[in-house]
């Protein structure tokens, strides 16, 4: 008997970042009834600890639910649900988790518009407190990298530290928005299992060169950085070595 055809039944496997569980998280809890506007989150350790992932990606998801409107943090005091009625908010987390895709090549392209950028004002604003998040992330990532199995959630945290020691609110914003896509993509296309190696010197090499304020560094190693990803991305899709050189 010849097997059925499966192919129109196979769907696109997709992965969910950390933060956009946590997100979802939330959602049910407001479906649910058991959240209602005005209420407080628990706090970061608390949720960390709850989702078994790291404070980073507990802080990404509240940052981008506050960028929505979705939550308020005040100082003191904890994070609130805004007060918003429950259709609205609803409203809200889904439009958050179901943003567009973008080709992998855009992704890319729109990172090395955003991340060269970052990390020249990382290195010429960060503080101690932002080297301390840096070396800490960067630990994180080597660790991840050196064991062997894939280090994308690491690598893009890494870089999401960067921009935040930009001190750039638009930049951290829109780092935000396309991560979850970037995620998707280099699970899809095996991004870091093709150029790890490469990678990690030159993430060492950037978190070195901010360290030192040293700007032309650091925007020189993001350049070339990114540069092979597009490459690599410009190769996967078919997109010609021009295309690349005009970014």
């Amino acid at each position: 008997m010849e097997a059925p055809n499966l192919t129109d039944q196979i769907q696109e496997v997709t992965f969910e970042s950390p933060s956009d569980v946590i997100i979802n998280h939330i959602k049910g809890l407001l479906d649910s009834g058991e959240l209602k506007p005005g209420n407080r989150l628990p706090a970061e350790r608390k949720l960390a600890e709850q989702f078994g992932v790291g404070r980073a990606y507990v802080r990404e998801a509240i940052q981008k639910l506050e960028m929505y409107g979705i939550v308020k943090t005040l100082p003191q005091s904890g994070t609130y649900i805004a007060g918003l009625e429950i259709t609205a908010l609803e409203g809200l987390l889904s439009e958050v988790l179901k943003l567009d895709d973008y080709d992998f090549f855009s992704l890319v392209e729109t990172r090395l518009i955003l991340e060269i950028n970052a990390a020249r004002l990382c290195a010429l604003r960060r503080t101690q407190e932002d080297l301390a998040k840096l070396e800490e992330a960067l630990d994180v990532y080597l660790r991840k990298a050196q064991s062997g199995p894939s280090a994308v959630e690491e690598d893009l945290m890494l870089h999401r530290t960067i921009a935040d020691g930009s001190h750039n609110k638009v930049i951290k914003s829109l780092m935000l928005i396309i991560t979850p896509d970037i995620m998707r993509n280099y699970h899809a296309f095996r991004v870091c299992q093709t150029i790890e190696n490469v990678a990690v010197k030159e993430h060492v090499l950037l978190v070195d060169a901010i360290k030192r304020q040293d700007v032309k560094a650091a925007t020189d190693i993001m350049r070339t950085h990114l540069k092979g990803i597009m490459d690599y991305a410009a190769t996967t899709i078919n997109r010609t070595k021009g295309e690349v050189e005009t970014v």
